[in-house]
């Protein structure tokens, strides 16, 4: 089995303990076989391959509909119903899909060719959108039309997400899955910052169905994208045989890698209650702020614009290391309890463009991570785990939060989404400490580092295996 020069192929769990231990004590995922590849071509390196190059073009157009599709989306159902709750139902079924069906989805992502699979996805979504449009237009739209239209598009979603985040390694190769898989992320925070403005303005002077049009039309450039790639120029990844006990096999492939374990839990904490913000945008837009869709446009694109920077840090940064998911879950955390004291819009608007730089230094952080850690013949199991657990959550965090925010306001329920992820980030920070043998260290003196992991002094008289146990 190859995937190019460099190929990525992690030993069996039992076999590196190793790397783990090392991994751990570093605070950075564990190598496979060699050092984590990393691409010294600069911050668009990835941009050289030609196939590429299709698959960012095609994707930049359909994000951008996507973006615009969530925006009316949103503010239709807010429309319809007068209730953040019936927002958060809304993004609920659009992720229960995952939720319910996710783990299935990588093992078809394994065993099927992933370029088909995408022409196929892709095409499904387009269709829902056209769909949403036709019934939007006509007048004949109700509630229940945007809730069976989100559920049919998570369904969709559950095949798509995993075959998409594992072929990225197909297009460029190992050395530069960190830089591919930060662009996609850049890719699609800069559809971020058009698609609400444009979003906005079509709601306010024609309404929302125009965005679900454009939405579904946008699917044609993904598409031609996947068909024009040369085939022969991607790198070559055996797929799984179909068998018996593959989704086993997946869980137990992950439960016994400390280093794929706790960046899976720490971004489903955060994924289940901090990433909430269309509930609470749709609230402070509406209860505390009193305005309209382009104010919630604006926001959007605020956000949209720190995380764009976010990405295109990570696509120059050369490692992604625990230490930096941990920590940029913190600040994040932190900045989501501010924004939801923040005394007046434009202290809040401002406090938008840091949540969305590192929450996107979150996503591609524990991406990146997992990716170059995990065999290519489980990426697709692995990355369907990372997704059904970042963004499957929502289901149940949605109507909760929904409900906090109804209940209670929108100030009390963004700050509570706030809190789980501090709370999550401490929490995981000091068990990845525990496991790699590392303890906190405070240093006020000048000239010092301040605030500092540092291995843990052992006893003269302690075996190196016990430490080796411990960590």
């Amino acid at each position: 089995m190859s995937t190019g020069p460099g190929a990525d192929s992690a030993p069996a769990p039992n076999s590196h303990d190793d790397a783990v231990r090392s991994a751990a004590l570093h605070h950075k995922p564990a190598p496979a076989t060699s050092p984590e590849p990393g691409s010294k071509g600069g911050t668009f390196s990835s941009l050289r391959i030609r196939n590429y190059r299709l698959f960012a073009t095609g994707q930049v157009v359909s994000n951008t509909g996507t973006w615009m599709q969530r925006i009316a989306q949103d503010w239709l159902v807010l429309s319809l119903t007068g209730s953040s709750a019936a927002v958060g139902i809304t993004t609920a079924l659009q992720f229960l899909p995952m939720l319910l069906f996710g783990l299935y989805g990588g093992v078809i992502a394994d065993r099927c060719p992933k370029r088909r699979l995408l022409v196929l996805t892709q095409a499904a979504m387009g269709l829902t959108g056209l769909a949403l449009a036709v019934l939007t237009l006509s007048g004949h739209v109700q509630v229940w039309h945007v809730y069976l239209t989100a559920f049919v598009l998570g369904l969709v979603t559950v095949v798509d997400n995993p075959a998409r985040q594992a072929f990225v390694v197909e297009m460029v190769g190992p050395a530069d899955l960190r830089n591919a898989v930060s662009l996609n992320s850049a890719n699609f925070q800069s559809a971020r910052l058009i698609g609400p403005a444009v979003a906005g303005v079509l709601i306010t002077a024609v309404g929302s169905g125009w965005a679900f049009l454009l939405n579904g039309l946008s699917f044609v450039a993904p598409i031609a994208g996947l068909l024009l790639m040369r085939t022969a120029e991607l790198h070559k990844v055996d797929r799984a045989p179909r068998g018996k006990g593959q989704l086993r096999e997946g869980l137990r492939y992950v439960a016994g890698r400390p280093d794929l374990v706790w960046p899976i839990v720490l971004v489903g904490f955060i994924g289940t209650f901090g990433f909430n913000f269309p509930i609470w945008l749709t609230a402070f837009v509406n209860d505390v702020f009193h305005a309209g869709a382009g104010t919630y446009g604006l926001l959007n694109t605020l956000m949209a614009g720190g995380s764009l920077v976010g990405a295109l840090l990570a696509a120059r940064r050369g490692s992604s290391r625990l230490r930096l998911l941990v920590g940029a879950a913190l600040l994040f955390g932190l900045l989501e309890i501010t924004a939801a004291l923040a005394p007046s819009y434009w202290v809040f608007a401002a406090l938008l463009v840091p949540i969305g730089m590192f929450g996107l230094t979150i996503n591609v952080t524990a991406n990146t991570s997992i990716q170059l850690a995990t065999d290519p013949a489980m990426r697709g199991r692995v990355m369907s785990l990372f997704m059904m657990v970042f963004v499957g959550g929502t289901p149940v965090g949605a109507p909760l939060v929904g409900w906090v925010t109804d209940a209670y306001g929108a100030r009390v329920g963004f700050l509570a989404g706030g809190a789980v992820a501090t709370l999550a980030a401490v929490g995981v920070g000091l068990v990845l400490a525990r496991v790699g043998g590392l303890r906190l260290k405070i240093d006020l003196r000048r000239g010092r580092t301040h605030v500092a992991f540092v291995p843990r002094e052992r006893p003269e008289t302690q075996p190196a295996e016990g430490l080796a146990a411990v960590a």
